[in-house]
C-alpha cells in the first residue's frame, strides 16, 4: 500500500462508524485498566466551571458536589483534564488531515439560543445522573452499573421528545431564495488541503510528543493524553455523535449509528469484566431518580442543542461556532447542577443504592444479564427501523392511491 493510498483511505476519508465505535469501546476498556478511571468528559467540564468561579472569588470547593468529584489541581494535573486536552488535539489533527476546518457561523439567533439552552439542559442532566453519553452510557453500561441502564432508557425517551420539539415552527429558519442563471462551480483548493494536512501532522506529532514526555515523569497523565488523542481521532473521523444516533432513528428511521454504539458497548463489556475479575473496581453510581431525570434532561438537551459531548467537541474544532456555544452551555449547566446538588442529592441520588450487576447476579450472571439487555436493545432498534419504513411505505401507497 502506497503512502498516498493510505493517506486518502484512512486519514482523509471518513471512517465507517461501526468499526470506529467498536475500537472506541476497546480503547475505553484499556483506558480503564491503565488509569483506573473511565472515559468521561462532563465531570471535568464541571471542574472547569468550579475553577472559573474560584477565580471570581467564589468558594466552590466548599460545595458538596466538588467535594465529591474533587476540585484540586488543574486540567494539566488531572487524568480527565489531560485526556480531554488530548481529545481536542486528536479531533483537530484529524479535521486538518481532511481539510475539514472552516469557520462556520450560526445562521440565526434561534440557533445560538438552542445551542446554549440545550447545552445547559444536557450538562445539568448529565451531572445529575453522574455521567453523560460516555460516563453513564457508553462506558457506564460496560461497567455493569444499573444506573447507566436507567440513564440510557431515559435518554432515548428524552431524545424522542427533543426531536418532536425541535420540529416545531419556531425552530424553522427562513430560507432566502436567490435567482441564479447557472450553477456555481465547485472550488478546489489542493494547495490549501496540502498545507492543512501537513499542519494536522504537526499537531498530531506535537500531541503525541507532549504525552510521551509527560509519561516519563507522570505515567498516568501522559497515557491519559495518548488515549485522548486516540478518542479524538475516532470521534472526528467517524463523526461519532449520540445525538445523531437517536435523532436519526426517530426522524429518518436510520439506525446505523445506534447499532454501532450497541456493538461498541458489547465490545467494551467483556474487557471491563476481565479487569474486574483481576481485582479492579468498576465505577458504580446511584440507581435512583437522578439517573432517570438526568437522562430525560440530557436526551432532550442534546437534541435541542444539536450535539452531545462527543459531537460538540469535534464539531467545535472543525470551526462550527454553533458548537462553541453548546460547549459553553455544557459548562454552565453542569456548574449549575453542582450549585444545587446539596439540595437535590438526598432525595434523588445519595439515599438510593449503588447497584452493581456483577454483585447482584454474580460475575457470570451479571455479564449474561448485560449482554441480554444489549441484545434486547439491538432487537428494539431493528424493530423500530422496520416499523418506521413500513409506515413510510404505507403512507406512500396511500398517497399514490389518492392521486
Amino acid at each position: 500500500m502506497t503512502w498516498q493510498h493510505f493517506k486518502q483511505a484512512y486519514l482523509i476519508k471518513f471512517w465507517s462508524p461501526a468499526p470506529a465505535v467498536i475500537a472506541a469501546g476497546i480503547l475505553s476498556t484499556y483506558y480503564f485498566g491503565i488509569t483506573g478511571t473511565f472515559w468521561a468528559v462532563t465531570g471535568e467540564f464541571t471542574r472547569w466551571g468550579g475553577q472559573l468561579l474560584q477565580l471570581a472569588g467564589v468558594h466552590a470547593e466548599e460545595w458538596g458536589y466538588y467535594k465529591l468529584i474533587h476540585l484540586d489541581g488543574s486540567p494539566l494535573t488531572r487524568i480527565d483534564g489531560m485526556m480531554i486536552i488530548g481529545m481536542f488535539g486528536g479531533c483537530f489533527a484529524a479535521a486538518l488531515w481532511a481539510n475539514n476546518v472552516k469557520l462556520r457561523l450560526p445562521r440565526s439567533r434561534i440557533r445560538i439560543a438552542q445551542a446554549v439552552a440545550g447545552g445547559m439542559i444536557a450538562g445539568f442532566g448529565a451531572r445529575l445522573a453522574m455521567g453523560c453519553n460516555l460516563a453513564a452510557f457508553f462506558t457506564g453500561i460496560p461497567q455493569f452499573s444499573l444506573h447507566a441502564w436507567f440513564f440510557a432508557i431515559a435518554t432515548a425517551i428524552g431524545t424522542w421528545f427533543g426531536a418532536r420539539f425541535t420540529l416545531l415552527p419556531i425552530f424553522r429558519i427562513p430560507v432566502k431564495m436567490q435567482k441564479v442563471s447557472a450553477a456555481s462551480p465547485l472550488t478546489q483548493k489542493p494547495e490549501q488541503a496540502k498545507r492543512r494536512f501537513r499542519l494536522g501532522m504537526l499537531v498530531f506529532i506535537a500531541m503525541v510528543a507532549w504525552a510521551l514526555l509527560t509519561a516519563f515523569n507522570q505515567p498516568k497523565l501522559g497515557l491519559a493524553m495518548l488515549f485522548g488523542v486516540g478518542f479524538g481521532l475516532l470521534i472526528e473521523r467517524a463523526q461519532i455523535c449520540f445525538t445523531s444516533a437517536f435523532r436519526d432513528m426517530w426522524i429518518t428511521g436510520r439506525t446505523y449509528m445506534a447499532k454501532a454504539i450497541i456493538f461498541g458497548m458489547a465490545a467494551s463489556a467483556i474487557g471491563i469484566f476481565s479487569y474486574v475479575q483481576l481485582g479492579m473496581e468498576p465505577k458504580i453510581m446511584w440507581a435512583g431518580p437522578n439517573a432517570v431525570i438526568g437522562g430525560l434532561l440530557f436526551g432532550f438537551g442534546i437534541v435541542l442543542a444539536g450535539g452531545c459531548e462527543t459531537g460538540w467537541m469535534y464539531r467545535a474544532v472543525e470551526g462550527q461556532v454553533h458548537y462553541w456555544w453548546v460547549g459553553l452551555g455544557n459548562v454552565l449547566g453542569s456548574t449549575l447542577l453542582a450549585y444545587f446538588w446539596d439540595d437535590l442529592s438526598p432525595a434523588l441520588a445519595t439515599h438510593w443504592d449503588k447497584v452493581n450487576l456483577l454483585a447482584a447476579f454474580g460475575p457470570l450472571g451479571g455479564l449474561l444479564v448485560t449482554y441480554a439487555l444489549l441484545f434486547a436493545a439491538l432487537m428494539l432498534v431493528i424493530f423500530w427501523e422496520k416499523r418506521f419504513f413500513r409506515q413510510k411505505e404505507a403512507q406512500l401507497m396511500r398517497a399514490k392511491e389518492t392521486v
